[in-house]
């Protein structure tokens, strides 16, 4: 049984609009798909990209300390608090 939403789930985007070498957007890393989909997505479907957008973006911040690259996403953004 899927939960009631009684509120819009905000665009995890930041205004950083550029693809990545894997084509997932350095802002918010989401995929075309999902970026093109989003205002069509039903509420469960937006928490479920969010979920993969905080996954997809551990997983390039642990690359980089490994590799000892700095980060070339801006901190500073409210949208981080998602991630």
């Amino acid at each position: 049984m899927e939960q009631l939403e009684f509120f819009d789930i905000p665009s995890p985007c930041i205004r950083v609009c550029e693809a990545d070498e894997k084509g997932y957007c350095r802002g918010c890393m989401r995929n075309r798909d999902e970026r093109l989909r989003w205002l069509k997505m039903a509420p469960a479907e937006k928490l479920h990209v969010i979920k993969l957008c905080k996954m997809r973006y551990r997983r390039k911040m642990a690359k980089k300390h490994a590799s000892g690259e700095t980060e070339d996403i801006a901190p500073e953004s409210p949208q981080r608090d998602l991630f």
